[in-house]
């Protein structure tokens, strides 16, 4: 009996720790999946540095809605993030300020089919330091009352390209260039302007309405520049492609509409 009584015990310590064993493997296994399952979707999101306020007031918005997501803003001008992208960089959603840039990604077939879509539009605008009084309009600048203008840097900066456009029409663009001072993004011109390193600058009008130590002078006519247009699309590579679409979708809501229009940006059809 002894004997019997032994081999039992042995048996029954053998199978409660296989059970215990199996109950552990059970457990991580549901730890595992319910980790899986609420680990948190990163986006990123590169776009022109005149989007940045906007695009950081509609952030939390969403995440409210999408607690499950994480939003990294990767901000510059849309030449130096479309070389980025075509580099490699890994980008979820492409929003730039000007077609020039989304027809680059296009023709590489970059982007992923359907997503593009024009999402807003901006105004161009002059402004100076706002003690200035002597500085009234676009033709001022070709004047020898200033000595230096800053301006986006052409070929990278799309707000460089409207300029140079609005200063070609109005016939002063030789007279402007040996003064220019080039910034590596349009809020860099901004930021020549608001502290006074300069006389006058070119930015957007949803720039200028961020800064109270700038004022608008002047807003160039529709017709003297090409249609500023920021454009949004997924790019093809991205890692969460049902993610991003989901986030275009929502930045074409009135609710986004409504934070996009309170930092000077207008939609497509107003």
């Amino acid at each position: 009996m002894k004997k019997k009584s032994f081999l039992t015990f042995v048996i029954s310590l053998i199978i409660s720790c296989l059970l215990v064993v199996s109950l552990g493997q059970i457990n991580q296994f549901y730890l595992t999946t319910f980790a899986q399952s609420n680990q948190l979707i990163d986006l990123t999101i590169s776009a022109a540095t005149s989007l940045q306020d906007a695009l950081k007031t509609i952030k939390p918005t969403y995440a409210t809605k999408k607690t499950e997501l994480s939003i990294t803003y990767n901000f510059g001008s849309s030449g130096s993030l479309q070389q980025q992208i075509e580099q490699g960089a890994p980008v979820d959603i492409f929003i730039s300020a000007a077609a020039k840039q989304m027809d680059a990604l296009e023709a590489k077939n970059m982007l992923l089919p359907g997503t593009r879509r024009d999402l807003v539009k901006n105004k161009v605008v002059l402004i100076v330091p706002k003690d200035n009084t002597t500085i009234k309009s676009f033709e001022d600048l070709g004047t020898d009352a200033l000595t230096q203008i800053a301006l986006g840097e052409p070929e990278s900066v799309p707000a460089g390209k409207y300029a140079e456009e609005i200063l070609t029409s109005l016939g002063i663009l030789d007279a402007v260039t040996p003064k220019a001072v080039y910034g590596k993004d349009v809020r860099q011109v901004l930021n020549y302007v608001a502290t006074g390193n300069v006389d006058a600058g070119i930015v957007y009008l949803s720039d200028a309405k961020v800064s109270e130590d700038v004022k608008i002078v002047a807003t160039a006519s529709e017709d003297s520049h090409s249609p500023v247009v920021y454009p949004v699309a997924v790019l093809k590579d991205s890692a969460n492609p049902k993610a991003a679409r989901e986030l275009e979708d929502f930045l074409f809501t009135p609710e986004a509409k409504t934070i996009f229009e309170e930092y000077g940006f207008m939609a497509i059809n107003s």
